[in-house]
């Protein structure tokens, strides 16, 4: 079972994180239970979200999904400050989803650093076929122009949305990733806690198929994106 970490930030500080690693596979079935994951402070943390990994000889080296999930319909602002409809506009491409803020001091940069390098290492007409898509837990700071300036030193073209916390927090729900409103503490600092896992959307149904832990290494995401942006079944 990946641990929970958390850390707090005054502004931009915070403890340092842990990374979380899925333990060893048996044969063909392998159980799963993600816990938050997360850029916070102290605390508890809800239940965890089970997953199957039930086929031993998959393509992916991503946790592949027992229970496919469906795209969240999330309606957001993108960093254009334009409506953004995830399920629309992703339809027919794949898609990777991940909830995070720009103010985390780890788990996000780090994540979404990593599936930056490995898009570069993507052919021309195989990045137009892989969307990825940032959506903030964070959104009173994380403005659209705070979004893209944040993106832009990893990807470009990745897409930005922020919005109604409510709205992130149910969309997130459905598909097992737990998010807390974020709380000011007594000495000042703001606690943002957001489950960590980034999900892969195959073109073919729109459907998440494939899951990455926090800490999953750039070379897993290297070597999965060109089978994602082919439409590869898990």
């Amino acid at each position: 079972m990946p641990r929970t970490h958390r850390t707090a930030r005054p502004a931009r500080t915070a403890r340092p994180a842990r990374t979380a690693r899925m333990a060893g596979a048996v044969a063909v079935a392998l159980a799963a239970a993600l816990t938050l994951t997360a850029c916070g402070s102290d605390g508890g943390s809800p239940g965890p979200a089970k997953v199957n990994k039930l086929k031993a000889d998959s393509p992916y080296q991503g946790t592949v999904l027992g229970k496919n999930f469906e795209k969240p319909d999330l309606q957001l602002t993108d960093t254009a400050g334009q409506p953004y409809d995830l399920r629309k506009q992703t339809s027919g491409k794949a898609t990777l989803l991940f909830f995070g803020y720009t103010s985390c001091p780890d788990v996000c940069p780090t994540t979404m650093g990593d599936i930056g390098v490995a898009m570069k290492a993507l052919g021309a007409e195989e990045r137009q076929k892989v969307n990825v898509v940032f959506v903030s837990t964070d959104p009173q700071r994380d403005t659209p122009q705070v979004l893209r300036t944040w993106l832009d030193s990893m990807g470009s073209d990745f897409i930005g949305l922020t919005g109604d916390l409510a709205k992130v927090k149910t969309a997130a729900r459905a598909l097992g990733i737990m998010i807390e409103d974020p709380v000011v503490n007594g000495d000042g600092t703001v606690t943002s806690t957001h489950g960590a896992q980034v999900l892969a959307f195959l073109p073919s149904d729109d459907k998440a198929h494939v899951l990455y832990l926090s800490g999953t290494e750039e070379k897993v995401f290297e070597h999965d994106l060109p089978l994602l942006a082919r439409g590869v079944a898990a």
